[in-house]
């Protein structure tokens, strides 16, 4: 079966494989005190413009996501988000787990591509100030925004130039979540780069379990304005590794050489012959993905014609007998898997 279901079915690139082996035996101090994760973060103020940034490595996205907001948050704080934003729709309540409201902005219905409006945004806040009762109510303390959103699309610079500028305006963090920051990055529609996303943000993290390595995410805090005693509230987490050599190696590998950026254009390539598959075959598209996601709509005969043959997700269900579904490429994907789909299609 070839599988497009998600962007981290494979383990890891081979360069990051070689190193873990070569690096094997050699003794190094734990919780990321080792030399593999100072060269990694080394290599990321670099990559990213940032020299004074603070970086921490977690092991996965949703570990990342609730220890980041609930170290930005005070105990009666919320987190904005998207209605379909990841934390959420597909973090089962692990914000809210941690004691912390997911506040949602409705989807625009005149365009429904999974990001946060400027002016919505500014309504949402200014509403809840403008309510008397405001004290009593979760206060929003942050807002969350992925970039590639969860429908694949991505922010251009001047929409995050603005929401920034919200944020500064209350007096709140904008945190960005980047698990496949890689495949918005090389997207061809992006207008934006690493050192501009750092600059227009105040944390976000680079994704590297579904960019090419075993596990892993580093997040970032720019400016150094990492809170006080964050590293003891990833341990308070559970989520300090003590071979913190595994996480650091493999971003350290990512960020030499170009490594990171390579493998994301190689998965855009991929997602961009998907696409064009599909457009062969007559298939429409929920809309119009520039990153490694693609929603194509299938109807009932066509995913019949799959079953069994081709992993992927069906996202939404849609009348006449037709389905929203979502295939993802990424660093690994082939153009021979793309070929067998072409084959299979009716």
């Amino acid at each position: 079966m070839y599988s497009f279901t998600c962007d981290y079915i494979e383990g890891a690139h081979p360069r990051i494989l070689e190193r873990l082996a070569e690096t094997n035996l050699i003794q190094e101090p734990g919780y990321g005190e080792d030399s593999f994760t100072a060269s990694a973060k080394s290599r990321i103020r670099e990559a990213t413009g940032c020299p004074s940034a603070d970086i921490f490595f977690l092991t996965g996205g949703t570990q990342t996501n609730c220890t980041v907001i609930d170290g930005l948050l005070r105990p009666f704080e919320g987190v904005i988000a998207a209605a379909t934003g990841h934390i959420a729709v597909h973090e089962a309540g692990a914000i809210e787990f941690s004691g912390h409201k997911v506040l949602t902005l409705p989807e625009n219905s005149a365009c429904r591509d999974g990001k946060i409006r400027t002016a919505d945004l500014r309504a949402y806040l200014e509403g809840f100030y403008a309510d008397e009762t405001w004290p009593h109510m979760v206060r929003p303390g942050m807002v969350y925004i992925s970039f590639p959103t969860e429908y694949g699309t991505i922010y251009s610079r001047s929409e995050l130039t603005e929401i920034h500028s919200v944020c500064k305006d209350f007096d709140i963090p904008l945190y960005i979540d980047g698990a496949r920051l890689g495949y918005g990055l090389a997207s061809p529609a992006a207008d934006i780069s690493l050192e501009d996303l750092a600059r227009l943000c105040d944390v976000f993290y680079i994704g590297g379990t579904k960019v090419g390595a075993l596990c892993g995410e580093a997040v970032v805090f720019p400016r150094g304005n990492a809170p006080e005693h964050f590293f003891t509230h990833i341990k308070m987490h559970g989520a300090l590794m003590a071979k913190g050599r595994l996480p650091g190696l493999q971003f350290d590998t990512l960020f030499t050489d170009g490594l990171y950026m390579e493998i994301s254009r190689h998965a855009i390539e991929m997602a961009m012959q998907l696409k064009a598959i599909f457009t062969a075959h007559g298939i429409p598209f929920y809309l119009d993905s520039p990153t490694n996601q693609q929603f194509p709509i299938l109807t009932a005969g066509q995913l019949a014609a799959l079953d069994g043959k081709v992993a992927f997700e069906i996202w939404d269900r849609l009348p006449e007998d037709k389905f929203v579904t979502r295939f993802a490429t990424s660093w690994a994907t082939t153009p021979a898997a793309l070929a067998a789909l072409d084959s299979i299609l009716p």
